[in-house]
């Protein structure tokens, strides 16, 4: 079976702890349940995301060097 995850063209996705999203969180002023949702059976996701967690996307960005998104994720 092929690891989708590990492909070339999926950005790198990352379980973001709790200290780290305590301060993203702030800086946007939201509440985790604002961002947008990633279904937990997501190939993408790194084996360790579980319901509840917020999930960092760094993607290549033409205009920038990269470009962070994050996710909730949910069932």
């Amino acid at each position: 079976m092929v690891d989708v995850s590990q492909h070339d063209l999926v950005p790198d996705h990352s379980v973001v702890d709790d200290d780290e999203l305590d301060d993203v969180m702030e800086e946007y002023g939201i509440d985790p349940t604002d961002l947008p949702k990633i279904k937990r059976t997501d190939p993408a996701l790194p084996d360790d995301a579980e319901v509840g967690d917020v999930i960092e996307i760094v993607r290549d960005s033409r205009t920038a060097d990269t470009a962070t998104v994050y996710r909730l994720v949910v069932e």
